[in-house]
């Protein structure tokens, strides 16, 4: 416990903890959400396939294939491979929450042929935040550890990317969801208040998540700036 005193002060708690709860009450949140939804059926009796296949169609996005994947809430849109998989839950669902779903897949794909910037970015940064997030880990300790100022900051710069991918991936998501909006309605899946509003209710709990997980991850990174910052002090003292 000693080895890692950095681990276990106030500070280490008044930083991470916030981030935590923020993210376990987001997923709270998506969750609850997502299984009201489920239980509502949309106007048309409509399965998410089905309304995959319409909203692709009506999006002009032909080269988009449609697959199912195994889990839940494990939905996603394949840019490398034009392939739109969709959960057994979604895919058979005839839901409010089931078309939401998709159609905020289909939104990333609609980003993907438009060559949506936000998206670009996001994609192109991927390995480095991957790299970045554990090698910066290790330096950061090695750093502290070490009392090496300069190894310590090198990682933070890694680490960061972490960060930036989150604030990359919030105006990703949001877009996505405002695209999914406008296609339902374009498309004539839904035009009923209540669907709507059925729908804004699970895409904005899907946009909550990423909002924390963007919090979480500049919170970690404050901390470690204050622990590398506060060694330069204990070094000099």
């Amino acid at each position: 416990m000693g080895f890692f005193p950095f681990l276990y002060s106030g500070n280490y708690l008044l930083f991470i903890l916030p981030g935590f709860v923020l993210v376990m009450l987001a997923q709270l949140l998506v969750n609850s959400t997502y299984r009201k939804w489920s239980r509502v059926r949309n106007r048309y009796g409509m399965t998410g396939e089905e309304a995959a296949k319409r909203l692709l169609n009506f999006g002009g996005l032909n080269d988009v294939s449609v697959e199912g994947v195994p889990g839940q809430l494990s939905d996603h849109y394949d840019p490398r491979t034009k392939v739109l998989r969709l959960s057994t839950g979604v895919a058979k669902g005839d839901s409010i929450a089931a078309i939401a779903v998709t159609a905020h897949e289909i939104g990333h794909a609609l980003q993907d042929r438009q060559g949506y910037l936000p998206l670009r970015f996001r994609a192109a940064i991927v390995p480095a935040a991957n790299i970045g997030s554990w090698l910066g880990y290790i330096m950061i300790i090695g750093g502290l550890l070490l009392r090496l100022a300069d190894l310590a900051w090198l990682g933070i710069a890694f680490f960061s990317l972490g960060a930036v991918f989150a604030l990359a991936t919030l105006p990703v998501e949001l877009n996505a969801s405002a695209r999914a909006r406008r296609l339902l309605a374009q498309a004539g899946i839904v035009y009923a208040d209540d669907e709507a509003r059925g729908v804004a209710a699970v895409l904005n709990a899907a946009a909550f998540t990423y909002v924390a997980a963007l919090a979480a991850a500049l919170l970690q990174l404050l901390y470690w700036v204050s622990a590398v910052g506060g060694l330069g002090g204990r070094r000099r003292g």
